[in-house]
């Protein structure tokens, strides 16, 4: 009988199979994002990752393909303006993949109830993060090379809603001065190294928007001058919105998706500023949940989807990622996991910024509010949203 914790990778895999899945066999070898390795490459790593952790590291167990081990053990995140150049013929066939997977599925099975806890819970998380980043890589791909997963729910964005004053909608919840409980204790569960250890960090008085800024507001900002969003396409006039199997007329009351950097002229424009990781973890104790979260939809719902208090934030987990002002960095106590030492560490370079939250597709698992994203503040691909700070 299984554990809860096989159930929890058996679960997680059947999630990154059916998005795979949805790319056409022929599209493999595409690179929908330019940083960002050929989808072939995502079809061995996530095994050949669970191989290299569970059966080499925990388990010592002998390499059956030492070449595959080392060609799908990391992803990557170079330098802006040094692409990968790599050719499709520089890649394994599909089939040579597809079978070390199914070797290394097969040995990790037999050998899973011998594999410590520690080790299984980050095989889990790290392929359910990988769902995240499948789904928006495969959400660049041109619609006739992908499919929706047969039976799956897909979110129907056919018809843009009135705006209804946009500018009205947002409003503001006043957040006292308090402390903002960050990290956590080494005790507390599983965690990654870049959420240890848990402080305590004072936070003054702010006011914080009650939603995520949405099309509609940004199309405001747009009109003025500012820059466009990546997910917007613009013909005849008119602005649309490439959802992941669909494009239709902007909705205007979902969250818009921006980069920090579009983010943060937003806010210069509106008069406010982006949160701290701090002022995020103050507002965020006050709010629920978001509906549209661990893969329930393909797509944003409106920013009013969710039955929220009046005194409190709306969908500060779930419905998008959040960009913050915060550089990533460690929290004091810092300790790289042994097995996984190159996992936050090579990213505290003052290039990468803090998101807090969630999107539609971030796995259940890794809403916890100690979990930390981040990503290049001109990085346009992602499920990123914003609102703004005022103190």
């Amino acid at each position: 009988m299984q554990t809860p914790l096989e159930r929890e990778l058996a679960a997680a895999r059947r999630q990154t199979d059916e998005l795979l899945q949805t790319v056409r066999h022929e599209s493999l070898y595409e690179r929908p994002i330019p940083e960002r390795h050929r989808i072939i490459f995502y079809l061995g790593h996530l095994e050949a990752f669970d191989w290299n952790l569970m059966a080499r590291c925990a388990l010592d167990l002998p390499s059956f393909h030492p070449s595959f081990d080392r060609l799908f053990a990391f992803g990557i995140d170079p330098e802006e303006g040094r692409l990968p150049a790599d050719n499709p013929s520089d890649w394994p066939r599909v089939e040579e993949v597809q079978r070390y997977n199914v070797r290394a599925r097969q040995v990790i099975d037999q050998s899973v109830p011998n594999v410590p806890e520690e080790i299984l819970h980050a095989a889990i998380e790290h392929r359910l993060m990988h769902a995240e980043t499948l789904a928006y890589i495969m959400h660049q791909l041109p619609y006739e090379r992908k499919q929706a997963p047969e039976g799956q729910e897909v979110v129907e964005v056919g018809q843009a809603l009135p705006p209804a004053n946009s500018l009205a909608l947002q409003g503001e919840v006043e957040i006292p001065d308090g402390i903002a409980e960050l990290g956590r204790p080494r005790d507390d569960g599983f965690g990654w190294d870049n959420e240890y250890e848990a402080l305590a960090e004072k936070v003054p008085a702010f006011a914080i928007d009650r939603y995520k800024v949405t099309n509609g507001e940004y199309l405001e900002f747009v009109r003025e001058g500012g820059p466009p969003p990546f997910f917007w396409t613009e013909r005849a006039g008119e602005w649309y919105y490439r959802g992941m199997f669909a494009e239709a007329p902007l909705p205007l009351d979902w969250p818009v998706y921006v980069t920090k950097c579009q983010a943060e002229e937003y806010t210069r424009w509106g008069g406010g500023a982006l949160p701290t990781e701090a002022q995020f973890h103050r507002a965020a104790a006050r709010s629920a949940p978001s509906i549209n979260s661990d893969f329930r939809h393909w797509d944003p719902v409106p920013v009013t989807a969710d039955v929220t208090p009046e005194d409190a934030p709306a969908q500060m987990t779930g419905n998008g990622w959040e960009w913050t002002s915060t550089v990533f960095g460690p929290f004091p106590g810092f300790v790289p996991q042994p097995y996984y030492a190159n996992y936050s560490s090579p990213f505290f370079d003052g290039a990468h910024y803090v998101l807090k939250g969630g999107s539609p597709r971030t796995a259940a698992r890794l809403l916890r509010p100690s979990f930390r994203n981040w990503f290049r503040p001109s990085y346009p691909y992602i499920y990123a949203t914003f609102r703004m700070v005022r103190s």
